[in-house]
């Protein structure tokens, strides 16, 4: 049995980015509910594309930990496809085991296409019926369960709480994908219950919650009821907000930086956290090296390319401006 520091659950996939000038973006006043428009029945030129392999939340997050020094892998599954072996061999060369990726010989390698318009982007996304199953086998410190496709998934969530009952020394991280959340927080009870470090941003706080409330020190009150030890919610731009067991709440502003392409931030942000308090550091200390990560990845198109070692961290945090510190709410 391989004993690893950090091993990620959920879906992979490959994206295919595509950068597009000839298009609009529109938002409320609140810099909110945004829509990008195309011109319909019309043909949209294209500036290039480009496909990144063996990305999505988890993915990504076990690179970011195989980056940082730890000892990482991945759960998940692919096609018997040149996409699926190049997924492969992508997670290889970023040092991330994939012993527990299994290959499906009958449905594709799950493949999306990333509308890039600006910094910012629009997925469109397809899941394939991948059977899920956690091997008996593994042996992990942390590990981080995200996003994942609707196919059996009650029951696969039961299989990660029945894994956990059966390794209590196993902290858990959850930073809940889509269905996830549809989902609900009854039906998934038992996992916010066994969580260390739970993490989403602030709009994905009020669907969760089935809440209009904007204050994310009050939101993360009512994560923490849930059960979750360590609450964080992220707010874009404006910085992210973390609730420790004791109550203690803070806000850390974002490392500056004019972004290239923002895909990935958030798992850079969520994956740092957790590999910091794998190492032992205070919250208030982990959130100093998340922004940083974070802010790295939106210097390139994708997920993984900007994902930065500690000493790189460590170089940027020497730099930062004085008042880039959590302070306490």
């Amino acid at each position: 049995m391989n004993n690893y520091d950090f091993i990620a659950i959920g879906d992979t996939v490959v994206d295919t980015f595509i950068h597009i000038t000839d298009a609009e973006a529109s938002c409320d006043l609140d810099q909110e509910h945004c829509k990008l428009s195309l011109r319909f029945g019309d043909k949209v030129p294209y500036d290039f594309y480009e496909n990144l392999y063996a990305v999505g939340n988890s993915p990504n997050a076990a690179v970011s930990a195989s980056r940082l020094g730890l000892k990482s892998a991945l759960v998940s599954a692919i096609g018997n496809d040149q996409n699926g072996t190049l997924c492969l061999e992508s997670l290889t060369n970023n040092c991330v085991a994939t012993e527990f990726v299994a290959t499906d010989k009958k449905l594709p390698t799950n493949w999306h296409f990333v509308l890039w318009y600006e910094p910012e982007r629009t997925i469109l996304i397809n899941h394939a019926n991948f059977e899920k199953i956690i091997p008996k086998d593994m042996s992990t410190k942390w590990l981080y369960l995200s996003s994942i496709g609707e196919y059996k998934a009650l029951e696969f969530h039961k299989d990660v709480t029945a894994w956990l009952t059966q390794h209590p020394e196993t902290k858990l991280v959850f930073q809940p994908g889509t269905y996830q959340m549809k989902m609900g927080t009854e039906v998934l009870k038992d996992i916010y219950n066994r969580t260390e470090l739970f993490i989403c941003n602030l709009e994905e706080a009020q669907r969760i919650l089935k809440s209009e409330e904007k204050d994310a020190k009050k939101l993360m009150e009512a994560i923490a009821a849930l059960g979750p030890k360590i609450v964080v919610v992220t707010d874009g731009i404006k910085g992210a907000y973390a609730r420790e067991e004791n109550g203690t709440s803070w806000f850390m502003p974002i490392y500056p930086n004019k972004p290239y392409e923002r895909t990935g931030a958030g798992d850079a942000f969520s994956s740092t956290l957790a590999v910091c308090l794998e190492m032992g550091m205070p919250i208030r200390e982990a959130l100093l090296w998340a922004p940083i990560n974070s802010m790295s990845v939106t210097n390139f198109c994708g997920a993984q390319k900007g994902l930065l070692t500690q000493e790189k961290i460590k170089e940027y945090l020497a730099k930062a401006e004085p008042n880039y510190k959590p302070v306490q709410i």
